[in-house]
């Protein structure tokens, strides 16, 4: 396959079966890997039957809730040791981002080696938010590249395609933080070893179906991770 979609799920029954049969019906070369945290509503069940019936459709279970960094890592080894795929993505379940954006990421990854969905590229393209979500997370992108200098307008999007060869590079054993944190810190990593970062502008639009698995434990962990990612640079210990 040229490209294989990584999409963590907890309790995602609603949107699962739709975003899954969205991503195989576009005119790409490409597999999906759904990692699941043993979702209690039985989302696990209903990709295990799609997978059934589908050779492009794979299936990680994991013990318990473990966090969406853990799954995300857990799927990238997976691609990398599993598949030939030359793209990877990630991607959130619930629709927040539209499956028809990937063709557009996979003619920009071409020239480049980690395209980002963007909210905030070009003005903001977000939809549905409330205010105060969208002030927390406009604020946390500008206080991100403040301090750690990267020069990304969504350095906390979760919408992206890396080339194999990032991922091959990146440490992804020494990667711990979830939610927001995670996608500075993989972000960070890529951009400290000079691979070309482009973002691509995309409308992000707020789940339908579902619960927001964001809380005040994710924030504080971004709030700290950008600091320990900057002196780990000063000090070296970041290439």
């Amino acid at each position: 396959m040229e490209a294989l979609v990584v999409i963590p799920t907890y309790n995602e029954r609603d949107n699962i079966a739709g975003v899954v049969g969205a991503l195989l019906a576009l005119p790409a070369d490409l597999g999906v890997l759904v990692v699941d945290d043993n979702s209690p509503d039985g989302t696990g069940g209903i990709v295990d039957e799609i997978a059934a019936r589908e050779p492009r459709v794979h299936v990680m279970h994991r013990a318990g809730k473990l966090g969406l960094g853990t799954a995300y890592i857990a799927g990238f080894k997976w691609a990398l040791a599993s598949t030939d795929a030359r793209y990877v993505f990630e991607m959130d379940a619930d629709f927040s981002h539209d499956p028809a954006a990937v063709p557009r990421f996979l003619d920009r990854i071409r020239d480049a080696d980690l395209v980002i969905g963007s909210r905030y590229v070009e003005g903001v393209t977000v939809v549905n938010w409330p205010l105060s979500r969208l002030i927390l997370s406009v604020s946390a992108n500008i206080y991100t590249r403040i301090v750690t200098g990267m020069p990304l307008h969504d350095a906390t999007g979760g919408f992206k395609c890396f080339r194999r060869e990032v991922l091959a590079a990146l440490p992804l054993d020494r990667i711990r933080s979830d939610g927001y944190s995670f996608q500075i810190e993989m972000n960070f990593h890529a951009w400290k070893r000079g691979f070309r970062i482009v973002e691509m502008p995309i409308v992000f639009t707020d789940r339908l179906v579902g619960a927001s698995k964001m809380s005040r434990r994710i924030i504080w962990e971004a709030v700290i991770m950008v600091w320990k990612l900057r002196f780990a640079s000063l000090r070296r210990r970041i290439p």
